[in-house]
């Protein structure tokens, strides 16, 4: 359904409408009724479906629990004086840090996202930001970044832009944690898009829809190694594939602001 809304928006020039339409589908489709679990309130269903593709409260909570997990796997969060989470959408992983002492931040596009956690998430600050940099934080505010699914949804130059942004924003010895599709995501692509993405080269989609669901990016790790970190003036510490539990099959990269 969703391949088939794309390519008639692509042919009618109403991308944006036809994908807005399959968002509206997944609204309608799934879900529950709770309004709150954990312990905090769950976010409007048009709300989880742009950062979940899905209004499932339950699957809302627990996918930010599983991406904590792994973020925790890579990361010392604990140690972290500030933490800041871009493209922090409803909250979905901002809300499992709420018993910790340190500083907790999230930006993001969406205005309404945003609007949403500064009600209901009142242990974090919340910023919105463009869609181009700069963000409006000072230089060396955190020691921990994370993007999940975020870079996902960016074309090249945007990319190579905010990785430079997000590296001023962290301390020296600061780490970046970013999801990416991957392998696992390489038979979703065309012939022609895999001999570019077996050559280790960035393959995105949709740019016209950039900062959202509709813009897709595909990552080889030697992308993320080499031209990524090289933006941010980052070393490359880790790589795990698949390694985003909360964003299934997505690999996860961690890079580090050199001391």
């Amino acid at each position: 359904m969703k391949r088939y809304l794309l390519r008639a928006g692509s042919r009618l020039g109403l991308l944006r409408p036809a994908y807005r339409a399959y968002e509206r589908l997944l609204e309608l489709r799934t879900g529950g009724s709770e309004t709150v679990i954990d312990g905090l309130p769950v976010p409007p269903r048009q709300l989880m479906v742009r950062v979940a593709a899905s209004a499932d409260p339950a699957w809302f909570v627990e996918s930010g629990r599983l991406a904590a997990q792994s973020i925790r796997a890579v990361a010392p969060v604990s140690d972290a004086r500030a933490l800041l989470d871009f493209g922090c959408g409803c909250g979905r992983v901002v809300r499992q840090w709420r018993e910790l002492s340190t500083g907790i931040h999230g930006c993001d596009l969406d205005p309404a996202a945003i609007a949403w956690c500064r009600a209901n998430l009142g242990f974090a600050q919340f910023e919105r930001n463009e869609l181009e940099p700069p963000l409006s934080y000072a230089d060396e505010s955190f020691d921990l970044a994370y993007g999940l699914s975020v870079f996902t949804h960016l074309p090249e130059d945007a990319q190579l832009r905010w990785i430079a942004e997000l590296a001023r924003v962290l301390r020296p010895g600061g780490r970046l944690v970013l999801s990416t599709h991957g392998t696992s995501y390489r038979e979703r692509l065309h012939r022609d898009e895999q001999a570019r993405f077996d050559a280790g080269e960035l393959v995105v989609r949709w740019e016209e829809g950039a900062g959202t669901n509709l813009c897709s990016a595909w990552h080889p790790p030697a992308y993320a190694r080499e031209p990524l970190a090289a933006a941010g003036g980052l070393e490359y510490e880790a790589f795990l594939a698949e390694g985003a539990l909360g964003n299934p099959h997505q690999d996860l990269h961690v890079f580090r602001r050199p001391a």
